[in-house]
Formats: structure tokens, C-alpha cells, sequence
């Protein structure tokens, strides 16, 4: 299993940018595997931000994004998205995506849950 984040840049406070997650499986079912999305910044703890659970299709947010930032995915492309609106300075971190073959989502976004990372993309929000 591989994860390839990508789509992070420079963005103004109060505007959007999307994210995704591009899965490389082999000889598995993509919707076995729920994709998690955790952000990073420099002396910080990992925080987990959302997460889709393709068992019920309910979608998990941590209080920080809640509102602002959207989950979806496009099984024909086996790709998750995050779609981020109304960002903030305090959105400015690296940006991971994870799974793990569950169709349930980790409670509590514990990272230790999900056995396979993506290698992370950086998002910036400075006017």
C-alpha cells in the first residue's frame, strides 16, 4: 500500500485549497482501506483532523476543522480528498494522509491506528 499526498502550496487567509491522496493498492478493495488526514507542525504532536468511514460513510472532524474542511472520495480514482475553506494561519502545517485496512475509522484519530503514511505536503496560509 502506497499514499501519495500532494496539492498543499501558499494560501491567503480565508481562501481554499484541496488536497489529495492518491492510493496505490494491489490486489485489495479500495473501500477496505479508510483514509485519515493528520497535519503536523515543528515541535508538535501529529493532530488528526478527519476521516472517512466507507462503512456508514460518515465523516470525522476534529473541532479545529469542523465547518471548514470537507472529506470526499473518488473510489474510481482511489483518492481522498480534503477540501480546505476558510483557512487560517493556524491551518499552516504538514499535511498527511494514512490507512489502514479497516472500513472504521480510529477512534479518537489515534496515529498509531493506521499503518501506512503518505510522505506529507506542506501548506502555508500567510497573506
Amino acid at each position: 500500500v502506497q499514499l501519495q499526498a500532494s496539492g498543499g502550496g501558499l494560501v491567503q487567509p480565508g481562501g481554499s485549497l484541496r488536497l489529495s491522496c492518491a492510493a496505490e493498492f494491489t490486489g485489495v478493495f479500495f473501500n477496505d482501506y479508510v483514509i485519515a488526514w493528520f497535519r503536523q507542525t515543528p515541535g508538535k504532536e501529529r493532530e488528526g483532523i478527519a476521516c472517512h468511514s466507507t462503512s456508514d460513510g460518515i465523516k470525522h472532524y476534529a473541532d479545529s476543522v469542523k465547518g471548514r474542511f470537507i472529506v470526499s472520495r473518488d473510489n474510481a480514482k482511489h483518492t481522498e480528498y480534503l477540501q480546505m475553506n476558510n483557512v487560517k494561519p493556524e491551518d499552516t502545517a504538514v499535511y498527511y494522509c494514512a490507512t489502514h485496512q479497516s472500513r472504521f475509522c480510529s477512534s479518537g484519530f489515534d496515529p498509531t491506528t493506521y499503518l501506512f503514511w503518505g510522505q506529507g505536503t506542506l501548506v502555508t496560509v500567510s497573506s
